[in-house]
């Protein structure tokens, strides 16, 4: 039997990515299971995968940063948190935070970092007339979106592509790119 290493996935909208690594997770040789789904607004969509597959969730308010984050950490030292995939969470972490978990927490980012770091990637992408765009998963450090780099995926941006159908083209790299990405991390 794969010894796999218990994981938290983190939300705050769609859940797309969090779809993603689940499904990677329930093959036999996926290197971690998905013991918790923590999303920070309770009406995120992304919960449904969490009810789907039978995997605990939470929802703890962020208005107050420092509660949130405390009752992160009591259920994830309760569940014995090894890894935390940030996807589509939309709140910066503590330094504090982080360093509970220095090196076991990863994200992934629309764009080529070190390029366009933080929001509104699409759109900073194509004002700026890039060639190239794509997504990245990468070590959460104190400075937003500047992480070791763990794996890049890039994409061509046509000429008539809008942020609405870049986003879409990259989501889709996304997919593929962050269950690849922990593979790579347990290998």
């Amino acid at each position: 039997m794969v010894k796999k290493i218990n994981t938290c996935v983190f939300i705050s909208g769609k859940g797309s990515n969090l779809n993603s690594i689940i499904k990677s997770s329930r093959e036999y040789n996926f290197p971690v299971v998905i013991k918790l789904v923590i999303s920070n607004n309770s009406n995120a969509e992304g919960i449904k995968y969490a009810k789907k597959y039978g995997i605990p969730y939470k929802f703890y308010s962020s208005k107050n940063h420092s509660r949130f984050e405390r009752s992160c950490l009591i259920e994830l030292k309760k569940r014995k948190i090894k890894l935390i995939c940030l996807a589509g969470f939309m709140k910066i972490l503590s330094k504090n935070f982080i360093s509970k978990f220095k090196n076991n927490i990863i994200n992934i980012h629309p764009s080529l970092l070190p390029k366009f770091k933080g929001l509104n990637t699409y759109k900073k992408v194509l004002e700026n007339k890039e060639i190239y765009s794509g997504c990245t998963v990468h070590y959460v450090n104190s400075k937003l979106d500047s992480g070791f780099i763990i794996l890049k995926k890039r994409t061509l941006i046509n000429k008539n592509d809008t942020e609405n159908s870049l986003k879409l083209k990259i989501l889709k790299q996304e997919h593929k790119l962050y269950p690849q990405a922990i593979r790579l991390l347990y290998k």
